[in-house]
């Protein structure tokens, strides 16, 4: 079949809870029916989908026999266990209806911070999508401590996004998109924006969150993931997942529904990884004449604008790199360990410490 020109080859779509569950306690059939059938209709336009789905936990909650979500680590933990199992059936079922395979992956937060791990799952997805087979991707709630509080999947979804390089990412909700204003108590929008060229603190403040049994997080996780996606050159697109009919695409310039957040500047993949995915090991601060070098001059970091190491590194981890008065402006790979520096800059020698190909400019 011939692509569209509206047609992006790889995209990423993140499926919340509250579409599957309808905000209760176990996944809606015909929700289901309804989301597999749009990512159908893509596969028959000629798109390769990735999916983020959130809903592990909420489809447990009825196994357990909680009728709302726990607060205790260890039952959240124990429903996600449970409701895996279930999500991934019902997925399966349905994709068969339309002669689609599926594939399961989980991750943890670790997966993305090691650099080997982050290429090996980033590796298995496009290998899944060579072979015709839809990666279904889901954070491992049942181990992992931190993602049960990340905020829905949106986070993971947009670290996806950029992992795979992906030429579009659609954040699915249950509302338009982002609105110039909301009612969070009746849960209805004014003033739909249908296209945000920066995510400035105006846009943040548009954020508000959401409250329904199975589900974590809300507009302001959305606005997050955008950043991160868009900083590595993904658009995004956030639409409603209720509708029977959506308009997708990542242009300006092509129709769609919903909100579009478009790509401004960005980093490559290497550089997103140290900016946003690694694990930050220690802290460098330098001083402003090297900050203005490194920002603006498109510099490596050298010896002598270091004024003070913290934290106990060793060369090839990540660190902050901070201002004087303590803001951390980017993030790099030390080719020093914390105690090497040390010696390096008492000995005031012109010693390379990041090299500006291994050095991220955060917002």
């Amino acid at each position: 079949m011939k692509k569209s020109a509206n047609t992006s080859q790889k995209i990423v779509i993140k499926i919340g809870a509250s579409l599957l569950t309808g905000g209760q306690t176990a996944i809606v059939p015909e929700n289901l029916e309804r989301l597999v059938r749009l990512i159908a209709g893509c596969y028959g336009d000629g798109r390769k989908v990735i999916l983020v789905t959130s809903g592990a936990v909420a489809s447990g909650l009825a196994v357990l026999g909680f009728k709302k979500r726990p607060t205790v680590l260890a039952e959240l933990q124990a429903a996600a266990a449970a409701g895996q199992n279930i999500l991934m059936q019902a997925y399966a079922s349905e994709f068969a209806k339309h002669g689609l395979k599926c594939a399961q992956i989980l991750v943890t937060r670790e997966d993305f911070h090691d650099r080997q791990r982050y290429l090996n799952a980033r590796s298995t997805i496009n290998t899944l999508l060579h072979h015709g087979v839809i990666p279904v991707i889901n954070e491992n709630d049942a181990i992992s401590t931190e993602e049960i509080k990340f905020g829905d999947n949106d986070t993971l979804s947009a670290r996806v996004a950029a992992a795979v390089e992906a030429d579009g990412l659609l954040i699915l909700s249950d509302i338009d998109g982002l609105f110039g204003s909301f009612d969070a108590k009746s849960g209805t929008g004014k003033d739909l924006l249908t296209e945000v060229a920066a995510i400035t603190p105006d846009i943040e403040r548009l954020a508000c969150g959401t409250d329904k049994i199975g589900c974590v997080g809300g507009m302001s996780t959305k606005i997050a993931a955008a950043r991160i996606a868009t900083n590595a050159g993904v658009p995004v697109l956030l639409a409603n997942g209720l509708k029977s009919f959506l308009k997708i695409a990542f242009s300006s310039s092509q129709g769609h529904d919903g909100t579009l957040f478009s790509v401004g500047a960005c980093i490559g993949s290497k550089k997103h990884w140290i900016g946003f995915e690694a694990e930050v090991k220690g802290r460098i601060v330098v001083d402003d004449g090297a900050k203005t070098a490194l920002i603006t001059g498109g510099r490596s970091l050298l010896a002598p604008g270091v004024k003070g190491v913290e934290g106990d590194f060793r060369a090839g981890h990540v660190v902050d790199i901070c201002d004087i008065k303590g803001l951390c402006f980017a993030r790099g790979k030390v080719n020093f360990s914390s105690s090497e520096l040390n010696e390096v800059k008492q000995k005031k020698a012109k010693k390379e410490v990041v090299h500006r190909d291994d050095l991220a400019i955060l917002d």
